[in-house]
């Protein structure tokens, strides 16, 4: 059984380790902050309009909070789409998110996964990998543990990637889901406490691959973040190693 305290993961570099599961609520808490406090105050100009425009020119913009918080409520894909687009307007967004699938890529890359392709894009970033024997055993829900560890490795590092750089983690959410549904695919189950271990396990093997090849992950942000194909890629993690 895998035991990996949060010391460890302090000591390797992760920081506020004991946040790392936590999911972020930064562009979330910030778009929903601007849309309303925006349409508050435009409100409160177009209140100041001559006649009926002062009543109903207020009262529409207004309707464009009930509208954002009614969408989230009814269809939380389509205010995630929002959201994403909206957390482009961090200075750091394009950064996180170049580093964060740049290290599921390299990770995947040392463990023998082979990648399909790759995204970068906002709402769509992702890596994907292709290994007709892994889905074999994910589809039948008889992932064994040596595969399951492959796998938690490859699904923290995104996590393990932003955790070394940044005070706090805001991409966490998707890696935490993908572990979660390989460790329900997984014979035998595990506790929670095993499901604990394992994850923060994972984060420290990621996170010490990472480390250890750090100049090779910035020259495999750097290509991807030029849009270079796989092939490319992989040229650029050879080429720096």
């Amino acid at each position: 059984m895998h035991q990996t305290s949060l010391r460890e993961l302090t000591t390797l570099g992760i920081k506020n380790a004991e946040t790392l599961a936590v999911p972020s609520v930064r562009n979330d808490a910030a778009f929903l902050f601007t849309v309303v406090g925006t349409t508050g105050f435009l409100g409160l100009l177009a209140g100041q309009l001559p006649g009926d425009w002062g009543f109903f020119v207020p009262y529409l913009i207004g309707s464009i909070s009930l509208v954002v918080l009614g969408v989230g409520s009814t269809a939380p894909g389509l205010l995630q789409a929002a959201i994403s687009s909206f957390s482009s307007f961090f200075p750091d967004y394009q950064e996180r998110i170049a580093r964060h699938e740049a290290a599921h890529f390299l990770v995947a890359y040392l463990l023998g996964l082979p990648i399909l392709g790759y995204s970068l894009d906002i709402g769509k970033e992702h890596v994907n990998l292709i290994d007709e024997r892994l889905e074999k055993l994910i589809y039948s829900g008889q992932l064994d543990a040596k595969e399951l560890d492959r796998l938690a490795v490859v699904a923290m590092a995104g996590l393990a990637a932003e955790g070394l750089t940044y005070d706090k983690v805001i991409g966490q959410s998707a890696d935490l889901f993908s572990l979660q549904r390989f460790i329900n695919r997984s014979k035998p189950q595990l506790s929670k406490e095993q499901q604990q271990n394992l994850t923060r396990w994972a984060v420290l093997f990621a996170g010490s691959l990472l480390k250890n090849d750090k100049e090779i992950h910035e020259a495999l942000i750097t290509a991807m973040s030029n849009k270079a194909t796989i092939l490319e890629c992989i040229e650029a993690i050879e080429k720096a190693a």
